[in-house]
């Protein structure tokens, strides 16, 4: 499946605009959602081809959000990949239990993230 449409699921406008920039000039359709709620709702409207998820923010978290997209019918055929500060191995782990198929670190390495959506392309 070619990912073409990109969901960014994050509450700091900082890093939305910075990964709409790195996501937009390789020629992806990006769009944003501020929150959890707003992801899960964002991801059974649009159909996105991936999300882009961060684990930290207010009410929903990115890692009940990335559980409630896996768990649903209609939108657990979409990858996600979590993209967050919270670095350790534990968190990884408990990332990958939610249905999120990858793990990105912040600050973000732009190589790094299109190698990691060229993989799951």
């Amino acid at each position: 499946m070619a990912i073409k449409k990109i969901l960014v699921v994050d509450d700091s406008a900082t890093e939305r605009h910075i990964l709409g920039e790195i996501l937009g000039k390789q020629g992806f359709e990006v769009s944003f959602a501020e929150d959890g709620e707003k992801g899960v709702e964002q991801a059974k409207l649009s159909k996105p081809d991936l999300i882009i998820m961060d684990v930290v923010m207010p009410g929903m978290n990115g890692f009940q959000a990335t559980r409630a997209i896996s768990k649903d019918p209609e939108t657990q055929h979409i990858p996600i990949i979590i993209c967050t500060t919270k670095d350790q191995e534990t968190d990884k782990v408990w990332g990958v239990r939610q249905g999120a198929k990858d793990y990105v670190v912040k600050p973000i390495d732009a190589a790094e993230l299109l190698g990691k959506i060229a993989a799951l392309g």
